[in-house]
């Protein structure tokens, strides 16, 4: 992360998951209460098919007894007793998020717009493109852009340049916003659940290439798109967001194309903000997206 500013107005935030028990719940409110952290918002659910409790809480550690520092070690006996797994985060300590783009440049250009104005919470120290034909808008937004050319015979090569640039920046997360290259199992491992994708369509309906094309095909009445985590399955992996909106027999591949553009940008938007809100969970093949 970021060196913290010790902004008095940051908040922490705690994630939280583990098998659900009796006691939970006060044992973790106790403990901010104990050390005159005040808890600002709580959300929690279980889920009891395999009785897990995810829980996400905020909190202003501006009063409490505890360096921010020392507050992970003093929680780590109440994680052991109930064998949580706990994510700690302060909001003055933004993510950085690398984007990864090939040809189209709306999903890219919502994202560096909605940070630009303060949306997203994000920090964007790097763009990577596989074609040199949005560099422009990294200048203009006055992110550095790289070309990191991908063809079959250099797709490893090429790999391990894009993971250097973005450890190099210190990326904490990768946005493929319409990066249209399959990515290798080296790279999810570089990110593991860190990576999300837009997919435009309707996950599962019209995974892979050409979803709008297959949409028309079949004549749906609303098409959509997804925002999942990459995982080596393609378009297979945990979902974060989707969105639809309706078509009609009027409409042509182009027509779809175009309204689709926009779900994709709201859609990713929001996934992208969930993520660097500590808002999603993931367990298994699913999310946990609290509000």
């Amino acid at each position: 992360m970021t060196t913290p500013t010790n902004n008095p107005a940051a908040t922490g935030i705690l994630t939280i998951v583990c098998p659900d028990r009796t006691g939970i719940v006060a044992a973790v409110s106790g403990f901010l209460a104990e050390h005159n952290g005040n808890i600002v918002d709580a959300q929690q659910h279980t889920d009891p098919l395999p009785n897990v409790l995810f829980m996400r809480i905020e909190f202003d550690p501006s009063a409490m007894d505890l360096p921010r520092e020392e507050i992970g070690q003093a929680l780590a006996p109440i994680g052991d007793r109930f064998a949580m797994r706990i994510g700690l985060r302060f909001t003055d300590e933004p993510c950085a998020m690398g984007i990864m783009v090939s040809r189209e440049e709306h999903c890219m250009m919502d994202l560096l717009m909605r940070q630009r104005i303060g949306e997203l919470a994000v920090r964007i120290p790097v763009i990577i493109g596989n074609h040199p034909h949005l560099a422009h808008l990294g200048e203009a937004f006055d992110v550095p852009f790289h070309v990191v050319p991908v063809t079959d015979a250099n797709r490893s090569e090429a790999e391990a340049t894009a993971i250097q640039i973005l450890h190099d920046a210190g990326c904490h997360f990768v946005v493929l916003a319409r990066y249209m290259q399959i990515l290798s199992p080296l790279f999810l491992d570089a990110f593991p659940m860190a990576i999300i994708n837009i997919h435009h369509g309707f996950l599962p309906a019209f995974a892979g290439a050409r979803p709008y094309h297959q949409a028309a095909e079949r004549g749906v009445k609303l098409i959509g798109a997804t925002s999942h985590y990459a995982t080596a399955t393609l378009d297979d992996g945990p979902i974060i967001d989707q969105d639809v909106i309706r078509v009609s027999h009027r409409d042509s591949v182009e027509d779809l194309i175009r309204k689709g553009r926009d779900v994709e940008r709201m859609v990713l938007a929001r996934a992208v903000r969930a993520h660097a809100e500590d808002r999603v969970i993931v367990y298994g093949n699913r999310t946990v997206v609290f509000d």
